[in-house]
């Protein structure tokens, strides 16, 4: 019935300052910005990948009143919306210092998994984020 993903959603309390930080030092792209009137349509990418866009969604009018969206602000800044990114990269502890010397504030350090090396983080709002380099696969 259906073949891709091409958006998902996170809310972020100030889009500008997401746009800092997630194409100033994560290094994604604008695949969209917006000003639909009633909302700021605010959407990135990895870069060379528009077929797949993450919305940093102002919590707010038109989707919900505004009582709704100051529980939505406050658990947002919690980190307990369930919000999550995960990215890969193809060294995970080389970007790992590169977003530290940047001033990236991390959760975890590159640590060796199963599946690879990852690490995580939050963004200025409290949203997770992860970054692995998946292992290898043999032959």
């Amino acid at each position: 019935m259906f073949n891709a993903i091409t958006h998902s959603q996170m809310y972020v309390l100030d889009q500008d300052e997401a746009l800092d930080f997630y194409v100033g030092k994560l290094g994604l792209e604008v695949a969209a910005d917006v000003d639909l009137g009633f909302m700021r349509w605010l959407a990135v990418s990895v870069p060379g990948h528009p077929e797949r866009q993450i919305l940093l969604e102002k919590p707010g009018a038109p989707a919900m009143s505004e009582e709704t969206a100051a529980q939505v602000r406050d658990l947002v800044t919690k980190g307990a919306m369930g919000g999550w990114l995960i990215l890969t990269t193809d060294d995970c502890r080389k970007t790992y210092e590169t977003l530290l010397a940047q001033g990236v504030e991390f959760t975890e350090e590159p640590t060796e998994r199963p599946y690879g090396t990852d690490c995580g983080l939050r963004d200025p709002f409290g949203n997770r984020i992860r970054f692995t380099q998946p292992k290898q696969q043999a032959g």
